[in-house]
């Protein structure tokens, strides 16, 4: 029996949310029956391509639509072709998104799937614009509809979408054999870290515009001001990353944060969080926070994300702006809970990675 491959179309695959989606649920194939292969726009390897082809993918490298518009679009259609995928997704909500899905149909791919994994994009009004217009084909051309939650599939797909059938939720589901919380591991992950009796306030995310790192700053320094010991641990990478600096040195807390960078323990690192502090202006479905609370660590966001988002309930929403309010929270919520495995609350919810895998199969492989 021949191997049905899916091609997935990214930006990169870099250490994004979406990009952690699309990874979780290929470590979970069957890849005798099933393989999956990526199509990005940029040249230089990203931090998932040597799992990638260690698992048997493969990558190909097109121009992005900004820099050469139709030679993109073009690639894209030769590779589907000369490659005979049936399958192709998309993983995005901007605005021309749905354009990569009308090339691939055109290059010969029957099962054309969308996943909305936001509820917005960075680049004001313009990007508005071309949402509300451009944007709309994403509600014709795919023929697979899949998004995290209500929100973001009604952003990219039109309101009640879920409710006429015209798009599914497909859950963000975790491996709990990987996101296990136990008290030796985080003994172990807080002394390496050099946390004693320190409150360990835990972000991760990349640093952009979407994720309100500056206002997570804010919320910090309140936060020191009532436990002066704490000290605030930021995962990721961006753009912003210097302008995040700035502000905390702007601020006079940079000797209480620390920037782990990009990193592949952060399930061993999260062991290790007393509370997860998360402000975003928007998201489709925060992989980090489900990530947080598979790890049973409590966690204070925004209200601007999906009331989804609260699989244990050990999840408190707040609306932007007090960073005064956020401190108290984030302090209150570190003492309110005893830390202990959560597996038995993911798999009751079908939040589990095995659940998940059954139904990205069924969506993208027609099985």
């Amino acid at each position: 029996m021949s191997i049905k491959r899916l091609l997935c179309c990214m930006s990169s695959m870099e250490a994004g949310g979406a990009e952690t989606f699309l990874m979780k649920q290929y470590r979970k194939l069957d890849r005798e029956k099933f393989q999956m292969d990526f199509c990005v726009n940029v040249q230089k390897r990203c931090f998932y391509d040597d799992e990638i082809e260690a698992l048997g993918g493969k990558i190909y490298r097109i121009p992005t639509k900004s820099k050469d518009f139709k030679g993109s679009l073009k690639a894209l259609e030769n590779i589907v072709r000369e490659n005979g995928y049936e399958s192709v997704l998309c993983s995005s909500v901007k605005p021309g998104t749905a354009l990569e899905l009308l090339a691939a149909k055109k290059g010969g791919a029957k099962r054309l799937i969308y996943r909305s994994s936001n509820t917005s994009v960075d680049g004001g009004a313009k990007q508005k614009i071309l949402h509300s217009t451009l944007g709309r084909l994403a509600r014709y051309v795919p023929n697979v509809k899949i998004a995290p939650s209500k929100e973001a599939a009604e952003y990219c797909f039109g309101k009640n979408c879920l409710k006429n059938g015209k798009a599914d939720i497909l859950y963000n589901g975790i491996d709990m054999s990987v996101y296990h919380y136990s008290d030796e591991k985080r003994q172990e992950m807080r002394e390496k870290l050099g946390l004693k009796n320190e409150l360990a306030v835990f972000h991760v995310g990349r640093f952009s515009t979407a994720k309100n790192h500056g206002f997570l700053l804010e919320v910090f320094a309140e936060i020191l001001k009532l436990k002066p010991n704490s000290r605030l641990f930021l995962a990721g990478g961006g753009e912003l990353e210097e302008n995040i600096i700035c502000k905390a040195k702007e601020l006079d807390i940079i000797e209480r944060v620390e920037l782990l960078g990009i990193r592949k323990d952060v399930p061993d690192l999260l062991c290790a969080a007393d509370v997860f502090v998360f402000p975003s202006f928007y998201e489709g479905m925060p992989n980090t926070v489900i990530e947080a609370q598979a790890l049973s660590v409590p966690c204070v966001i925004s209200d601007r994300i999906t009331p989804d988002a609260d699989i244990t309930g050990r999840v408190k929403y707040l609306p932007l702006g007090d960073a005064s309010l956020w401190a108290n929270t984030a302090v209150e919520y570190s003492e309110k809970f005893e830390r202990r495995d959560m597996t038995d609350v993911f798999r009751a919810q079908k939040y589990d990675s095995d659940s998940t895998a059954k139904e990205f199969v069924k969506y993208c492989f027609g099985e």
